[in-house]
């Protein structure tokens, strides 16, 4: 696990510099794309250059868009499935999380984590080396992951004058941004206790906790939703919606997010409760980014 970082940064530039040669049908014909070219056009959507900053002045309009989701007809299905599956797990939260705990050892994968801090501020951890596959797992969700993603692909579009990857560089960071905000206001509203924090059976629910309480004793209030997986779900939405040709983006990246809810549970930070509403806003919020500066490409007339 000690050189994921590294290898996250080449998955970046693998993500963007490499084609699907039999995803063409229609690229063939259209004209090398330049350093002067006003846009980059990908399989089925053209990406101009993304706004300056764009990632952060359109978080206001992305959390009211989430916001107004549950009432839109089309999203009926979706909130019902949301609220029926959260209703279903959360009675047997506590017997799912001694099961995975029960598994997990059974397979010796640790429940703790364990890090080598690189470099830090104060307390701090700015850059850390996980020592185990479980610590691996939880540190995919905790946004260093994404950023990463962002970073190399930011690198390679500034080089390559790909604003494919500049754009999507740009949602991965302003989805990051989105998910924070929007999960810690749901955390601070439901106040349920992290498993490791819990008095009784399936964490006691503290609706509304004051600042104060919830800042001296965060894990007594933040387990729902889960950020971390709210933010894995934004970003495998944003890139398999920006990289529509890569196939394998969807196996890998919900594979990913499944261990990463697994290792949660077993370090007992989350209840498998906490993740139905966090993967609804995550694919929801890499949506609403996306769908904002996607322009569909003009098909040329085969001869």
């Amino acid at each position: 696990m000690k050189n994921c970082w590294w290898l996250l940064l080449l998955i970046s530039f693998n993500l963007a510099a490499q084609t699907d040669s039999t995803s063409q049908v229609h690229i063939d014909s259209l004209p090398k794309i330049t350093a002067c070219d006003s846009t980059t056009k990908s399989l089925n959507s053209e990406y101009a250059k993304p706004k300056p900053f764009g990632f952060i002045t359109h978080v206001p309009n992305d959390m009211w868009q989430i916001a107004k989701s549950p009432f839109k007809k089309e999203n009926t299905k979706g909130l019902i499935a949301v609220a029926i599956s959260t209703g279903l797990l959360i009675p047997f939260d506590q017997a799912i999380t001694d099961g995975v705990r029960d598994a997990s050892r059974k397979i010796h994968l640790h429940d703790e984590t364990d890090y080598t801090v690189v470099v830090k501020s104060g307390t701090t951890k700015i850059f850390k080396i996980p020592n185990n596959l479980n610590s691996g797992l939880y540190q995919m969700g905790e946004g260093g992951t994404s950023m990463m993603v962002a970073g190399g692909l930011f690198i390679y579009g500034k080089i390559a004058h790909d604003y494919r990857a500049l754009q999507t560089a740009s949602d991965l960071t302003e989805t990051f941004i989105t998910m924070g905000v929007t999960t810690q206001i749901l955390k601070r509203i439901s106040g349920r206790q992290s498993p490791f924090m819990s008095t009784q059976s399936g964490g006691a629910w503290h609706p509304f906790p004051s600042f104060h309480d919830y800042q001296t004793n965060t894990s007594n209030f933040d387990a729902f939703p889960s950020g971390h997986l709210a933010t894995m779900m934004a970003t495998v939405t944003v890139l398999t919606e920006n990289y529509p040709e890569k196939k394998w983006l969807p196996y890998v990246g919900y594979s990913l997010i499944g261990l990463t809810g697994w290792a949660m549970i077993n370090t007992e930070v989350h209840w498998i409760g906490d993740y139905p509403l966090a993967l609804a806003l995550g694919y929801i919020s890499g949506k609403i980014t996306c769908m904002r500066h996607k322009k569909p490409v003009k098909k040329m007339a085969t001869l």
